[in-house]
């Protein structure tokens, strides 16, 4: 399963969208997830002229989830003032 196919795999297709950036279900991160689809096909563009895509998480639990990608926690690798478009 690569996470950039743009073919969306099936799971995806029972998706609900998560408003934290956790598991609905058991509040489990991204990065517990045991498969991981991004879809790069559709960005949409926010109100500060960035892009966003949609990012599909399969949890462990078995709750499939998607969330906006600008929603995504920073991490010790990465910064959220940091301009990817320039």
């Amino acid at each position: 399963m690569d996470a950039f196919d743009p073919t969306p795999p099936e799971w995806t297709i029972k998706a609900i969208h998560a408003y934290e950036f956790c598991c609905p279900s058991c509040h489990s991160s991204s990065q517990e997830a045991e498969q991981v689809w991004l879809n790069r096909r559709s960005p949409v563009i926010t109100e500060d002229r960035r892009r966003a895509w949609q990012e599909f998480y399969r949890c462990h639990c078995g709750r499939v989830w998607w969330a906006w990608s600008n929603q995504r926690p920073p991490t010790e690798f990465s910064t959220r003032d940091h301009d990817f478009d320039e």
